[in-house]
C-alpha cells in the first residue's frame, strides 16, 4: 500500500498583519508521486509550500508529514526539514556561501555530520546536477539555470525524502527547462516525492502526474493533468490557461473537427494528422503560414515547429511515393 507523505486538513493561514491566504486547505500526497500546484501569481502556492517544512505554521487546521503531526519544536523542525527539502523560486534567496562547495555543504554540517560524510554528500549531490568541476567558482558568477541546479544540490545534500519546488523553471531558458526537468525525473525515479509549483502550464503537462488547482487561497480542484487541462471553466476561474497544444484542439473540436484533447505537441500533431489527414494539414499549414507563422512560432517554439514541418513533409513525399 502506497503511503501518504503530506496531508493537510481543513488547513487556514493568516499572516500577522490579518491578511488571509489559505483557507481549509484539504490534500494529500502520496510516496512517489509527481504533483504540481497550479495557479496565478498570488493564488497562495509559494505560502502552501512554506507549510511543508515547517516555515509556516497553520492557523487553524492541521498538516501530517509522513503521517505524523507537525510539530513546531526545534527538534521536531529539524527532522520535518530533513525529510521535505524545499528549493525557493529565486535561487539567490538560497545560495549565499562565497563558493558551490562551500554552499552545499552548509546543511550537511548542521547536521553533525563527519567531514568524511559531508564531502561525500557534497560530491554525489554536485555529481547528479551536473554541477562537478564548479565547486570553487562563487555562486553570484553561475548562471540561471547553474544557481538552480546548486540550490538543488544544496537541498539533495540533506538526503530528504520529498522535494518542494517553488517555480523550479522561471527565468529559465528552455534548456535549462530541460535541464531541471531531466534532474527531476531522474530524482523521481530514484524513489524521491516531487512537488512543484508552477504556472507554466506546458511544463506541467510534461512533469506531473497528479495536479491541484490554488485560486485565491483555496484548492477549487484536482486531478491528473488530462482532468485538470479540459476543464476550461476551472482554468478561466483559476486564470489559467491550457496548454497551446490543448487550446487548439479544443478550438477545433467546437468547430466540428472529430478530434480528443490533448497536452503536447507531439499528440497534438498526431490527433490532427489522424481527423484529416497529413496531405490537408500540410496544406492547411501552408495557406495559414503568411498570416499566423509568426504566431506559431511563438505558441509552439521554433524547434517544435520546424520539427512539426519537417515531418509533414516527409509524409507529404511518401504520401506522394505511395501514390
Amino acid at each position: 500500500m502506497v503511503k501518504t507523505i503530506i496531508e493537510t486538513k481543513n488547513m487556514s493561514f493568516t499572516y500577522p498583519d490579518g491578511t488571509s491566504a489559505l483557507h481549509n486547505i484539504n490534500i494529500e500526497i502520496k510516496e512517489g508521486e509527481r504533483v504540481a500546484i497550479v495557479g496565478s501569481n498570488g493564488a497562495g502556492k509559494s505560502t502552501l509550500f512554506a507549510h511543508f517544512n515547517g516555515i509556516n505554521e497553520p492557523t487553524s487546521g492541521s498538516i501530517e508529514i509522513d503521517g505524523k503531526p507537525a510539530v513546531y519544536e526545534k527538534k521536531e523542525l529539524l527532522e520535518i526539514r530533513q525529510k521535505v527539502g524545499i528549493v525557493f523560486q529565486n535561487p539567490d534567496d538560497q545560495l549565499f556561501a562565497p563558493t558551490v562547495v562551500e554552499d552545499v555543504a552548509f546543511g550537511p554540517m548542521n547536521l553533525g555530520l563527519s567531514e568524511d560524510e559531508v564531502d561525500e554528500r557534497v560530491e554525489e549531490s554536485l555529481k547528479m546536477v551536473g554541477m562537478t568541476g564548479l565547486e570553487k567558482k562563487a555562486p553570484h558568477h553561475l548562471s540561471g539555470g547553474q544557481k538552480k541546479r546548486v540550490a538543488i544540490a544544496g537541498i539533495l545534500a540533506m538526503k530528504p525524502e520529498i522535494m518542494v519546488l517553488d517555480e523550479p523553471t522561471t527565468g529559465l531558458d528552455p534548456r535549462g527547462v530541460d535541464q531541471v526537468l531531466e534532474i527531476l525525473y531522474k530524482l523521481n525515479q530514484e524513489d524521491m516525492s516531487i512537488i512543484i509549483a508552477s504556472h507554466d502550464v506546458e511544463m506541467v503537462t510534461q512533469f506531473a502526474d497528479k495536479i491541484f488547482v490554488l485560486h485565491e487561497g483555496e484548492i477549487i480542484d484536482q486531478g491528473t493533468p488530462e482532468e485538470i487541462f479540459n476543464d476550461y471553466e476551472t482554468l478561466k476561474k483559476a486564470h489559467l490557461r491550457p496548454p497551446k497544444s490543448a487550446e487548439l484542439l479544443h478550438l477545433l473540436k467546437t468547430n466540428g473537427v472529430d478530434c480528443e484533447v490533448k497536452l503536447t505537441v507531439e499528440e497534438a500533431y498526431h490527433e490532427i494528422l489522424h481527423a484529416i489527414g497529413a496531405e490537408s494539414f500540410h496544406k492547411v499549414l501552408h495557406l495559414i503560414k503568411s498570416q499566423l507563422h509568426h504566431r506559431l512560432l511563438h505558441e509552439l517554439g521554433e524547434e517544435h515547429y520546424h520539427k512539426m514541418l519537417h515531418v509533414l513533409e516527409e509524409e507529404h513525399e511518401n504520401h506522394n511515393l505511395r501514390n
